[in-house]
């Protein structure tokens, strides 16, 4: 057969160039990498918060730079071929095996693609597990989770990653974790978010899938014994402490006595109650459901307000241990601990109610916190001799509990699992609480209903050691009536 000269010479495909193809093989390679994600992600033993980001905008995103860049070669092709004289030569892409320059050129693409996708799968692999790292959820992504990661890294769960207590399981727990990643994502490029980030937290999953997967509520667990060891903002700082029992209890009686504070997470009882503000501070309502299914209400006598609004929520684990692993120190309590662990000299004149006082004025940034916190301390103790290493210590107290740019600190973060700072149990044991036949809920000032002075005070009144407990004393004198939080802010007195 033979072929007219006069013929026009084949047009290439529009496809049919380098642009178009290295498109195509990111295209591949984006559609690839979301199989591989979604599949580790469905099989996956946890489920992890930011596979949306990473399967559904990530991966996508590449998959539509590949399709841009077929346009972009396609349109380049059909505008040399619109531009080209009828009878002109093919500027498309061919491939003629028999020349070295295509073969090789061939082979080099062909490994690049294979290269390509090798590096695809891995890095999604990798970058898969890396999403489920505390440096990633705290770090890489999130500046607004710069105070929850460091009060993290602080706290008794530093070792647990994040998706373990905020991804909850099956398929919902899935669902939820994937919309609220990608609005996470969307909500720190545009700095939409809340300065403090607003606790607790509305989509947190229940603790029965959580928590109780390695704090067994069955256990017994009787009484703790506990020192807490306080220094006095006076000139001598003053050593003030106190040993007591916990009575912990528990709440199953097949494992012990029901009874003390885990009478609370009794397996037979059910303990509901309706809170008037967001933070669950103020709980003017309370019915308990005993073994026997009879109820018995308390109302707050001070709240006149109908509660018929207001959600009702069934009592479990976060409701006083509400800061388990996000805890922002009091900084009467950080420079207790330094104080106590050596780190602070309480020798040192008035140390203690200086170091409060700088710590909590109000500054704009961290970098400007430090730099005020080192002016301070060194006018008011220009000749001590450890100077450097005072100011290092409080500074890093400062950093690891204030976060200026983020207005988080004690103060926005209630910690309910005492009632020093703030209410914590005395949102209902306030005395304020009765039923309708006048039966009064347990009042804060029985202390020893929750715990035993076992010896309080400093030198000598430490050795005078009572197990049948002590009156609690306020300083010089006895005083169980009152609630400390009515003075006690965690700075000064109010």
């Amino acid at each position: 057969m033979s072929i007219d000269p006069q013929s026009p010479p084949e047009r290439a495909h529009p496809l049919r160039n380098w642009i178009s193809l290295s498109g195509a093989v990111i295209a591949l390679g984006s559609f690839f990498a979301f199989l591989l994600l979604f599949a580790i992600d469905l099989f996956a033993r946890h489920g992890n918060p930011y596979m949306g980001i990473l399967a559904y905008v990530v991966a996508p995103g590449f998959l539509f730079l590949g399709l841009f860049l077929m346009g972009v070669g396609f349109w380049i092709q059909r505008r040399h071929q619109s531009k080209a004289r009828p009878n002109a030569p093919s500027h498309g892409l061919t491939i003629d095996l028999s020349r070295p320059g295509d073969r090789k050129g061939l082979v080099g693409f062909v490994i690049g693609s294979v290269l390509f996708l090798l590096c695809t799968a891995l890095g999604s692999y990798h970058t898969y597990h890396y999403t489920e790292s505390v440096q990633f959820c705290g770090q890489a992504c999130h500046t607004p989770m710069k105070p929850e990661f460091i009060a993290h890294q602080n706290s008794p769960h530093a070792r647990v990653a994040c998706a373990e207590c905020h991804v909850g399981p099956g398929a919902s727990g899935f669902l939820k974790a994937k919309m609220n990643g990608v609005h996470q994502l969307y909500c720190t490029l545009t700095g939409d978010y809340q300065r403090p980030i607003k606790t607790p937290v509305k989509n947190m999953p229940l603790t029965e899938s959580t928590c109780e997967q390695c704090h067994w509520p069955r256990k017994f667990v009787g009484n703790l014994d506990r020192t807490y060891a306080h220094f006095l903002a006076d000139e001598t700082n003053t050593p003030f402490t106190v040993r007591l029992l916990l009575k912990v209890g528990g709440g199953d009686p097949g494992h012990g006595p029901t009874g003390g504070i885990h009478w609370h997470m009794n397996l037979s009882n059910k303990v509901e109650y309706a809170a008037a503000d967001e933070r669950r501070q103020i709980i003017p309502w309370v019915r308990v459901t005993n073994p026997q299914g009879v109820a018995t209400e308390y109302r707050d006598s001070r709240f006149t307000n109908e509660i018929s609004g207001l959600p009702v929520r069934t009592m479990d684990c976060m409701d006083c241990h509400n800061r388990p692993a996000h805890q922002f120190r009091a900084p009467n309590d950080a420079v207790d601990l330094s104080m106590s662990a050596g780190r602070i000299d309480a020798g040192l004149p008035w140390i203690k109610s200086n170091i409060v006082a700088v710590l909590i004025q109000a500054y704009q940034t961290e970098a400007e916190a430090t730099g005020k916190i080192s002016d301070a301390l060194r006018s008011k103790h220009p000749n001590y001799p450890k100077l450097d290493s005072l100011v290092a210590e409080v500074q890093q107290i400062y950093r690891n509990n204030f976060f200026p740019e983020m207005k988080a600190d004690w103060r926005a973060y209630p910690n309910n699992l005492n009632h020093k700072d703030w209410a914590g149990c005395f949102r209902c044991h306030d005395g304020s609480h009765k039923s309708a036949d006048g039966k009064l809920s347990i009042k804060a000032s029985d202390c020893n209903t929750c715990h035993i002075i076992l010896a309080q005070g400093s030198g000598a009144q430490l050795d005078q050691f009572n197990p049948k407990g002590h009156s609690f004393f306020h300083i010089d004198a006895v005083n169980e009536d009152f609630s400390c939080a009515e003075c006690h802010t965690g700075a000064f007195p109010k």
